[in-house]
């Protein structure tokens, strides 16, 4: 049995047990709406006359934000001419999943969700204390549904804070779903849209710019590295590309013959969820290019034999390199024993990017070389390594004239 309707101080809107509702007639059928508070009431009860007085009313939707949120995600199509990526599906799909559908109450329908709802979102996104509780309860469920033992209660005093970035993508698929939702009509206004993201100041207390190797660091750990993956690490050094695109080379990507030898970039793996490593399209058009390769390095890929559609690197079954792997149990050793303990994959990429802008090359050069989006793009990124000498000053270019008579200056 509903709880009795209680009248208020404005009429037409009563309080039925912690809600407030009010009704209205739409084709001399009568309609009932709830609102958490006495002026949300209001404020949609002023709305629906109005609506319903102009003739623009349009029914409210009953579906949940889960069930929208969950149909979305399969069928939209994106806004732009570049369409949306089945790549950067299931993304959105994996950060809904992790994020907006788990804070959100499974009953809450898409029209009740309200701008202060979404800031209440962002605040637990941005709070360390429920990141990690949060974080944990992800833990003991995968551990549950693999039929394994529950992880070590989580630690009084555990944290974990996410960074502004992480933020942002939480909270993009939801915008984007909610955009959707109000070009269709079942919501007047987007209520992330005027939101405000954190932009938290951040002070390192070290110097977090991306790093190089120090000099001769880079050539001694690929000495080091163990012999069945020292020619991949010889390329990355001579190269400086992506780790995914590193991995997703295949034998028709190698040019070898002539004596302008390159490499082809055109694919990247990438991981998806429940499948694994795959390979797919790189992440835009910029990313695609053609990187140059000494004579030795072409004749020791050469010497591989690689057909056209097997991966040039491989393990030992024929399968895709787990790039985290290759991280923790082959290049950490080496780094180690060449006492350079923190680089990682990226840094011969920042290695090799000091090493053009040191041999002369411009931020255009060195962005197309990278596969960056833009050259403003790798100056910021890199701005650190250029040289911060102004040099000697400009000498004015100053041309001799001929004297001209004062009565002769035109008045």
């Amino acid at each position: 049995m509903s709880a009795k309707l209680e009248r208020t101080r404005t009429p037409g809107i009563f309080k039925r047990g912690s809600r407030y509702v009010f009704s209205y007639r739409v084709n001399r059928v009568q309609r009932w709406e709830s609102c958490r508070t006495l002026e949300e009431a209001r404020r949609a009860k002023s709305a629906r006359s109005t609506d319903i007085g102009r003739g623009e009313f349009q029914e409210r939707s009953r579906v949940t934000l889960r069930e929208y949120a969950l149909d979305w995600i399969e069928r939209y199509q994106g806004t732009g001419r570049r369409g949306f990526r089945e790549e950067t599906r299931g993304d959105y799909r994996a950060l809904l999943d992790k994020y907006a559908l788990r804070h959100f109450p499974a009953r809450l329908k898409l029209t009740e969700l309200t701008p202060s709802m979404v800031a209440g979102f962002i605040g637990w996104l941005c709070d360390p204390r429920e990141q990690a509780k949060h974080e944990h309860r992800i833990k003991v469920e995968r551990a549950r549904a693999a039929d394994k033992a529950d992880p070590p209660p989580l630690a009084a005093g555990a944290k974990r804070e996410l960074a502004d970035s992480t933020v942002r993508n939480a909270v993009a698929p939801l915008r984007a779903a909610l955009a959707t939702a109000r070009r269709e009509g079942l919501i007047r206004h987007n209520p992330v849209s005027e939101v405000a993201l954190p932009h938290r100041e951040r002070i390192e207390e070290d110097d977090d710019s991306p790093r190089p190797f120090p000099n001769g660091a880079m050539e001694l750990v690929v000495e080091i590295v163990h012999p069945a993956h020292r020619l991949m690490f010889a390329l990355l050094a001579a190269t400086g590309v992506r780790r995914s695109e590193l991995l997703a080379l295949e034998g028709r990507h190698l040019a070898l013959d002539g004596d302008r030898p390159h490499i082809k970039i055109r694919q990247r793996v990438r991981r998806r969820r429940g499948e694994g490593l795959v390979i797919g399209p790189l992440k835009s058009r910029y990313a695609r290019r053609d990187l140059p390769i000494s004579l030795e390095l072409a004749d020791r890929l050469r010497a591989l034999g690689t057909p056209d559609n097997v991966p040039v690197f491989a393990s030992g079954a024929g399968m895709l390199l787990d790039p985290d792997n290759l991280s923790e149990r082959v290049l950490a050793p080496a780094c180690a024993e060449a006492g350079v303990e923190w680089p990682g994959f990226h840094t011969f990429r920042h290695t090799v990017a000091s090493r053009l802008f040191a041999s002369g090359r411009n931020a255009v050069q060195v962005q197309r070389f990278l596969g960056h989006h833009s050259a403003a793009f790798t100056l910021s990124t890199y701005v650190h390594l250029l040289d911060g000498d102004l040099g000697e000053p400009l000498a004015p270019q100053v041309h001799a004239t001929q004297a001209v008579p004062l009565d002769e200056v035109p008045l």
